[in-house]
C-alpha cells in the first residue's frame, strides 16, 4: 500500500467516524406495550377500535417531518432515508394481533414481534440495541421515538441528542415526565400529531385546562381499590 492509498483510508475512516459517507436516516421506534398500557390509564378504559392510534396518519406525519416528499414523488437529493420499527409482544394466543401486524406491515412499518411467554417478557433491551445498531450503520439525523417509558429511554436517548441527532419522544403527557422535563429531548403529545386519533380522546390534558377548570374522574372503582387495599394490608 502507497502513502496515498494509506492516506485516502485514513481519510475515510475520518469520514465514517464523522457520519460521512453513510446513508442518513430518519428512524421511528413504537413501544407497543408502552403506547397501549399508557393510552388505558389516560382514557381510564379498554382501549377499542375508535381510540386506537391510526398508524397510516403516522406514518404520514413522520415522512413529511423527514422532508424530501414521498416515494414515487420528487424527493430531494438529500433526503434521508425512512425506517419505522414497532416493537410488540405477543401473547400465546394470537387472537386478532395477526391482522394488526399484518396491517402496519403494510403501512410501510417493521415489526419486532417476541413472544409474550413470562410475566417479565418485554422488548425493552431490542428497542435500544436497534437504535445503536442504526446509530452505527447510518447517521442517524432523527430518532422519533413513541413511548413513555422514561426508565429505559431517558439516558440512552440524551445521550444520542448530545451526538447532534434530532430526539423526538411522543407520548401522552400524563406520562412522559422524563422527555417534557429534558433540555435535549423534545417532546409532543401523541394526541398532538395531526390525524393520529380518528376522534379526540376522552381525556383531560393538565398541559391543556380550560380557565375554569375540569374534573378527572377516577380511573378505576374506589370500593374495588380499597378492597385490594386491604387484602394486601388488612
Amino acid at each position: 500500500m502507497t502513502d496515498l492509498d494509506t492516506a485516502a483510508e485514513t481519510a475515510l475512516d475520518a469520514d465514517l467516524l464523522e457520519g460521512r459517507g453513510r446513508p442518513a436516516l430518519d428512524l421511528l421506534i413504537w413501544d407497543a406495550p408502552n403506547i397501549d398500557m399508557t393510552l388505558s390509564t389516560v382514557i381510564g378504559a379498554r382501549p377499542t377500535a375508535a381510540s386506537r392510534p391510526r398508524f397510516d396518519a403516522i406514518a404520514a406525519w413522520f415522512v413529511e417531518g423527514a422532508g424530501g416528499g414521498a416515494a414515487g414523488g420528487d424527493p430531494a437529493s438529500d433526503a434521508p432515508e425512512v425506517e419505522a420499527c414497532v416493537f410488540a409482544n405477543i401473547p400465546p394466543v394470537v387472537g386478532g394481533m395477526r391482522g394488526w401486524v399484518e396491517a402496519l406491515r403494510g403501512f410501510g412499518y417493521a415489526v419486532f414481534a417476541r413472544p409474550k411467554t413470562q410475566p417479565d417478557d418485554d422488548i425493552d433491551q431490542a428497542m435500544i440495541d436497534h437504535i445503536e445498531v442504526r446509530r452505527y450503520s447510518h447517521r442517524l439525523r432523527r430518532l422519533v421515538v413513541f413511548s413513555g417509558d422514561g426508565r429505559n429511554f431517558a439516558e440512552p436517548l440524551e445521550e444520542l441528542a448530545r451526538t447532534g441527532t434530532q430526539v423526538v419522544v411522543v407520548a401522552f403527557s400524563e406520562v412522559a415526565g422524563y422527555a417534557i422535563g429534558s433540555e435535549l429531548l423534545e417532546f409532543i403529545d401523541i394526541e398532538d400529531v395531526p390525524g393520529a386519533f380518528a376522534a379526540p380522546l376522552d381525556r383531560v390534558r393538565l398541559d391543556a385546562l380550560p380557565p375554569d377548570g375540569a374534573w378527572l374522574r377516577p380511573t378505576r372503582n374506589l370500593r374495588e381499590f380499597v378492597s385490594s387495599y386491604l387484602r394486601r394490608n388488612g
